[in-house]
């Protein structure tokens, strides 16, 4: 086997083993899910220790004001160490129902790989060029070749953070639920920002947006590395008018990204642009859009899943409103394991604030695995 054919058939198998990787964790991600909400038959079982740690930052904590417990449990290394932050670690069990609430809530989250990071920054080697290779008689001499270019991409996660303000009072007599706060209020607002962040973020104690990177219509060995290969619309403020014509760009737009990422791959959009997408038929009048058949189940156009993201640009002149890709491939979210809350019962007084904090990043490491459709002419 050639050396050219045996990097194919690894390229295949690694390809075919993330599909089902992510395919994996994305069902015990739901089953965990089903197994947390109070009215699924499901409960969360929790060690003694890890009642005890969940008792301490409520009760003594977040409404006394009482860290001795808490330090005490942290010392022994029951959750994520404090490690010179400022604030007490979430209990294990409080922190993964925000990591599946953001899971839920985001939909960047559910289509991008997740790496979750010890330290401050996360660094990866991306290989940009195939290594040379050439054929050759069995006396013939052998030229030198050239070998992969790797690239060094850096992670560094920004902060999110959350600030609520309540009076003791509220505290003592239980008319604040530090629980629900965490993980309803605080989780949904984390999606929110980072959901808009990976569309739009532009890399400045935040991740990096995949709208705020550079494009071209170069195809893919042509490009400078990061740079995102987008398809032109033809119409300067929207989609060709007549809905064939609309029909066949998508299909382009498909057919641009390489076979060997459509495994997997999605469409991203935002609802007024889908509420277009939908209208579209092909030439014997059947909508291209089919819609789920159970609550819940994304929608398919031409064959490949729609996921919505509201911050995705509206159509108009000079947007991207439609992106199609492996997101799995294309972009890595990186977060610091932990969501960390820091009590302050003097900065506004009567009230105590809790400032609730997690550090996410993120960028492009692949820019082959996503194209976008843009609205120009």
């Amino acid at each position: 086997m050639e050396i050219k054919d045996l990097k194919h058939a690894i390229d295949a198998y690694s390809d075919a083993a993330e599909t089902g990787l992510s395919a994996l964790e994305s069902r015990i991600d739901d089953v965990e899910t089903q197994l947390l909400r109070p009215d699924a038959g499901g409960e969360v079982k929790l060690t003694s220790l890890g009642l005890e740690h969940k008792e301490a930052f409520i009760r003594d904590f977040m409404v006394r004001g009482d860290d001795d417990s808490l330090k005490a449990l942290e010392s022994k290394a029951l959750s994520t160490t404090r490690g010179g932050e400022a604030g007490f670690a979430v209990p294990e069990v409080i922190d993964s129902e925000i990591e599946k609430q953001v899971r839920r809530h985001s939909p960047m989250r559910s289509i991008c790989k997740v790496k979750m990071v010890e330290s401050g920054e996360y660094t990866r080697l991306v290989n940009t060029a195939d290594t040379q290779t050439n054929w050759v008689g069995e006396e013939d001499a052998r030229a030198g070749t050239s070998g992969p270019n790797l690239e060094e991409i850096k992670i560094t996660p920004g902060e999110i953070y959350a600030n609520a303000a309540v009076t003791q009072r509220a505290l003592d007599d239980m008319q604040f639920d530090v629980e629900a706060w965490l993980t309803e209020d605080v989780a949904d607002e984390f999606a929110r920002m980072e959901g808009q962040a990976i569309v739009k973020g532009d890399g400045v104690n935040k991740p990096k947006g995949i709208l705020s990177y550079a494009t071209d219509t170069s195809a893919d060995d042509a490009r400078a590395f990061g740079t995102i290969q987008h398809l032109s619309s033809g119409v300067a403020a929207g989609l060709p008018a007549v809905d064939s014509d609309a029909a066949e760009l998508l299909i382009d737009l498909v057919h641009l990204l390489n076979s060997r990422y459509r495994q997997g791959a999605v469409f991203l959009m935002n609802s007024k642009t889908l509420s277009v997408v939908r209208k579209l038929k092909d030439t014997d009048g059947n909508f291209l859009f089919r819609a789920g058949m159970t609550p819940g189940e994304k929608g398919m156009l031409l064959g490949y899943p729609v996921v919505e993201a509201e911050d995705m640009d509206d159509i108009g002149a000079g947007n991207s409103p439609i992106a199609f890709g492996n997101f799995e491939r294309a972009y890595t979210i990186v977060e610091r394991m932990g969501t960390r809350v820091l009590r302050d019962p003097y900065s506004q007084k009567p009230n105590v604030q809790f400032y609730a904090t997690k550090r996410v990043g993120g960028a492009l490491v692949n820019d082959a695995a996503l194209k976008l459709l843009k609205i120009e002419a």
